[in-house]
């Protein structure tokens, strides 16, 4: 498998965008002639609050785990920390991660843009960038991933030191422009409901996780819309990377175990 490191030119965020790429080398069966070039699945796979790019690559073994899974590309873009959102005060991050970065990736590398072959996953902020990408364009993704996703944006704005320390009045504005931007989950929910062939959903927490009410929260409102191919997972852990280590195999092994 390859690693590559990319910095590209963002025409939305106006600068270099940088995202790390796992690629496989595939061999003919004489082990050394590369085979012919073809479209491959693809995990858009997003880091959380205070992380990048290489958050991913750092903090877990997903090369490794990756590796072992045929015809898989994983996309790390970064995504700041503007909850992968186009912020208030701020950058245009939920149309570059949404609209331009798939474009990018097509451009450079082999990766099918059918609905069945793309993913989406993320860890805490990125969590939620996944839950909205595919709760917001189910057309788009097979299935969507979480590990202790940030799943309550009007929660978290209620407790006012908290919104203010994360800046959340620059990046979504006010809890009441939440849901009318599209920000907040649970608004999203019945609108994906309304569509057919909805991405699967996997949402995995800690039970000992700061965000665990949240997901619970999010669990039961899934739950209630009778929300088609979910699944969740509460095992013991806290909100670090050594959590998100573990539980990425289990989603790797849901959504890719042939």
């Amino acid at each position: 498998m390859a690693f590559l490191e990319c910095h590209a030119q963002s025409k939305v965020l106006g600068k270099l965008c940088c995202f790390n790429v796992l690629l496989p080398q595939n061999y003919e069966a004489d082990g050394k002639t590369p085979a012919p070039r073809r479209e491959y699945k693809v995990l858009y796979l997003l880091h959380g609050l205070g992380g990048d790019y290489m958050s991913w690559m750092r903090q877990t073994s997903i090369e490794r785990y990756a590796s072992a899974i045929k015809d898989l590309v994983v996309v790390m873009p970064d995504g700041d920390r503007s909850f992968y959102t186009d912020m208030k005060h701020g950058l245009a991050y939920w149309t570059f991660i949404a609209e331009e970065l798939p474009g990018i990736v097509r451009q450079f590398f082999p990766v099918s843009s059918r609905k069945e072959d793309t993913f989406v996953a993320g860890f805490s902020m990125g969590g939620y960038g996944a839950l909205k990408l595919a709760l917001t364009y189910p057309e788009r993704f097979a299935g969507c991933g979480t590990l202790s996703a940030a799943a309550d944006m009007q929660g978290m704005f209620a407790n006012e030191k908290y919104a203010e320390s994360r800046k959340f009045y620059d990046i979504f504005g006010s809890p009441g422009e939440l849901a009318e931007d599209g920000n907040d989950l649970f608004a999203l929910i019945p609108r994906a409901m309304s569509k057919k062939d909805l991405p699967k959903i996997i949402q995995i927490c800690g039970t000992e996780d700061s965000l665990w009410q949240a997901n619970e929260k999010l669990k039961s409102a899934l739950e209630a819309a009778s929300y088609p191919g979910y699944r969740f997972e509460g095992h013991p852990g806290n909100h670090n990377w050594g959590f998100c280590d573990e539980h990425i195999q289990t989603i790797l092994e849901h959504f890719f175990k042939e």
